[in-house]
């Protein structure tokens, strides 16, 4: 089986491409290798991924291209792998332009990428009667909801960020395809997704980067932040365990009336978060005792487009897939330290 997962030089995406390539999947990568944080990082990935393909099954082709190519995009759905000459028959869409306070600064960057770069991917999808679409939506779009912890069901019509807004629109998007074309969606709210090989522009690589350099670190809302922080390990799982599963008539447990007069539609949103809400001052203590160093702390009020907490129900993604994520903050944030102190030879 050959699958094409966009954003795959990402952090999210390289892990993904990784666990398939041992479990023996043909994974064709796509990603632009923009410059939103250090390149030199994303290549790595890339590079870590074409030797994972040469010591397992797996085969693995790497694309550099953008979203809004529509010419690279079709080429990367005609692909064939040396190992498998079936064209691809499941996308996973985790390439978008990332971060809630960068989309406040350059809101362009998200239209394009996250708008425009969606539309077309879920397009070639339609094209080419892809078997199971799954994409990455994000816990932002429950803006400052109070009800917790969040539910599928929760009203997401009021988000705060741009980034949000795209996200939601995403899902708008995957549901009208589903509804008018029978193309099988998943969307996947993510929550505080982390762990090795992580984006720099994230709470635990930025604060053990700053705390190793002994240069303070800046918290908002002064430490009064909770965050369903989930290891990327568990995220991935249970990607590859809804691959197995799409929307489709037959996975669903309750029967389906086939003289009731709703259509029924391919389409399905899960919340992907470890159910263990941890509070910020909490987890910058466990930076400092894997590190066994004290942070320099500079403590600020909440910058535009954050929420102060975020607790995932994963009762749903629990029912569908028999998993939830299990992997503790201490030992999430232990495996990081050991790569960052390894990837930047401080060790």
């Amino acid at each position: 089986m050959s699958i094409l997962v966009t954003g795959a030089a990402g952090f999210i995406g390289f892990h993904l491409c990784k666990l398939l390539i041992e479990k023996g999947f043909d994974v064709i990568g796509f990603d632009n290798l923009n410059n939103y944080y250090d390149q030199k990082l994303k290549k790595d990935r890339i590079n870590e991924l074409k030797k994972e393909s040469l010591v397992n099954d797996g085969d693995f082709i790497f694309i550099k291209g953008d979203l809004g190519d529509d010419k690279v995009l079709k080429d990367a759905f005609q692909i064939k792998t040396k190992q498998n000459k079936e064209e691809i028959s499941i996308v996973v869409h985790l390439a978008a332009q990332a971060g809630v306070r960068y989309s406040i600064e350059n809101p362009s960057a998200y239209v394009e990428s996250n708008l425009v770069g969606f539309c077309n991917i879920i397009e070639h999808c339609r094209i080419n009667k892809i078997e199971n679409f799954i994409y990455a939506s994000s816990s932002s779009v429950y803006g400052s909801n109070k009800k917790l912890p969040f539910e599928e069901s929760d009203n997401v019509d009021h988000p705060i960020s741009l980034y949000a807004a795209t996200k939601k629109s995403n899902e708008l998007i995957a549901h009208t395809y589903s509804h008018l074309f029978n193309l099988p969606t998943i969307g996947l709210r993510f929550f505080t997704v982390y762990g090795p090989w992580g984006r720099p522009d994230m709470a635990l690589f930025k604060f053990t980067d700053l705390i190793v350099k002994d240069k303070p670190i800046i918290v908002f809302n002064h430490g009064e932040m909770v965050r369903d922080f989930t290891y990327v390990d568990d995220i991935v799982e249970a990607i590859l365990r809804l691959l197995k599963k799409p929307p489709i008539k037959k996975n669903f447990k309750d029967k389906i009336d086939a003289h009731s007069k709703k259509k029924f539609v391919p389409y399905k949103i899960f919340n992907i978060g470890n159910s263990q809400p941890t509070n910020l001052k909490d987890y910058i203590i466990a930076i400092e005792n894997n590190l066994e160093k004290k942070a320099k702390i500079i403590f600020e009020d909440i910058q535009p487009g954050d929420v102060e907490e975020t607790y995932a129900s994963t009762r749903m993604l629990s029912d569908w897939i028999d998993f939830k994520p299990n992997t503790s903050i201490n030992s999430g944030i232990k495996k990081f330290i050991e790569w960052y102190m390894q990837y930047y030879k401080y060790n």
